[in-house]
């Protein structure tokens, strides 16, 4: 795992917003949503929406987690 995006479901429960409704107004698909459940890479253009959506910036949504080897 090299981003965690626990900031963003963090940032959520602060707001009182549900994923689903992020998802419905940013207009991302089910399949993304479900990447960044799973810790996994999505466009920058997902993460500018969501930053423009919760008015934040994007270390507060995304952070990156070295691999420990």
């Amino acid at each position: 795992m090299a981003v965690s995006y626990n900031g963003l479901w963090k940032l959520l429960i602060d707001k009182g917003m549900k994923k689903l409704e992020l998802r419905d107004r940013i207009g991302i698909s089910n399949n993304t949503l479900a990447k960044m459940g799973k810790n996994e890479y999505v466009a920058l253009f997902v993460l500018e929406r969501i930053c423009a959506t919760l008015d934040c910036q994007i270390g507060d949504i995304v952070a990156y987690v070295p691999d420990k080897k």
